[in-house]
């Protein structure tokens, strides 16, 4: 069951791929699209995650979120050059039109408020609002390809508690929705009006108590079995813990900080930062007692799943060209990229497709 009120069937090639490697392809793909400016590659990464999406996505509530993340999209890239417009550094020749200028103080010098817009502006604009919006798509395929609840509970021991809260809200948010519907469908029936404020007022109180319910039953139900079970630990351990993971997160920060800043230093904060962050992690791990039922297997289709992803990273890094200049030429043809790239489209047809609802074959 991958969701509430979702029974699913197992054929002999169907079964749910492991979550992280879905995870770890759809990054893959995001860190290639911040690597570079080539529109033809930024097209590509998108054409390849709409197929595999389109391929490997499974019939569950939670798998139409790439939808709602291109539709996001296509907003950041508009309002990337809506800002540019207003507030972005004036450059190139061809001007497209001018707005209205706004004398600002001397200290904010460098930053300009209106002014002439250059063709040249706009491309640097769409390029950069494309390559936040290529990431955005790749982490909405991530959305609709991984269980949420199955990516959860494969998470170390040493995140427990981030996980318990995490299914917890997850568990509770779809319900509210299916609270409003059905104390909306009970107006309905009643002649009573489902629009409006007024509507809105009266259905807040059912919904509530009955959302209170479902909290009260789903802690009841998480009491007797055992969630937010400890072992005891020394106040020595807590500190190391504590201090290992605070490290290995600003270490991760800094890192990729360097990284996106194209220094050498970046991926030898970026490595120390993990190694920190692991290391406290699993000792965190050891002070909670916990099984897991049924765990997702990692076999070789999850292997080539992550790969291609993490592989079109390290390709699309290693041969990015420069970034963007004026005046704009064409970035040049990668070759390498271009085919790693396209290969991260295996799991569209290498992967086994999820189980399907019953009644559905």
């Amino acid at each position: 069951m991958s969701a509430p009120g979702l029974m699913l069937q197992s054929t002999a090639n169907s079964r749910w791929l492991h979550p992280g490697a879905w995870w770890l392809w759809a990054l893959g793909l995001g860190a290639a699209a911040t690597r570079t400016t080539d529109p033809l590659i930024l097209g590509l990464i998108v054409a390849v995650a709409t197929l595999v999406v389109s391929a490997r996505r499974p019939q569950a509530q939670w798998a139409g979120a790439f939808g709602v993340f291109v539709r996001v999209a296509a907003i950041v890239v508009v309002i990337r050059v809506f800002f540019a417009a207003i507030f972005g550094v004036r450059v190139g020749t061809t001007e497209l039109f001018a707005l209205p200028t706004v004398a600002l103080p001397s200290w904010m010098a460098g930053v300009t408020l209106g002014g002439p817009f250059t063709a040249e502006m706009l491309v640097i604009a769409l390029i950069q609002g494309a390559q936040l919006a290529t990431l955005l798509i790749c982490v909405g395929a991530a959305n609709s390809l991984a269980s949420p609840v199955r990516l959860l509970k494969a998470l170390p021991s040493g995140l427990y508690h981030v996980g318990v809260a995490c299914i917890v809200a997850l568990s509770l948010a779809p319900r509210i929705m299916i609270n409003v519907r059905r104390v909306m469908h009970a107006r309905r029936m009643r002649g009573r009006p489902t629009r409006g404020l007024r509507a809105a007022a009266e259905s807040a109180v059912p919904v509530l108590e009955s959302s209170l319910d479902d909290a009260i039953n789903l802690a009841a139900a998480m009491d007797t079995r055992g969630y937010g079970r400890s072992t005891a630990t020394v106040p020595g351990e807590r500190t190391l813990q504590a201090v290992l993971i605070l490290g290995g997160l600003v270490g991760i920060a800094l890192g990729l900080f360097g990284l996106l800043g194209a220094t050498g230093w970046g991926w030898v904060i970026l490595a120390l930062g993990l190694a920190l962050a692991v290391s406290g992690i699993g000792l965190a791990g050891r002070r909670v007692p916990r099984t897991r039922y049924r765990p997702d297997p990692w076999g070789w289709q999850e292997s080539l799943t992550a790969v291609s992803g993490i592989g079109a990273a390290v390709v699309v890094s290693a041969t990015a060209a420069g970034g963007l200049t004026v005046p704009l030429t064409w970035p040049a043809l990668a070759p390498l990229a271009l085919v790693s790239v396209l290969a991260a489209a295996a799991p569209a047809a290498l992967t086994p497709s999820p189980p399907e609802p019953w009644g559905s074959t």
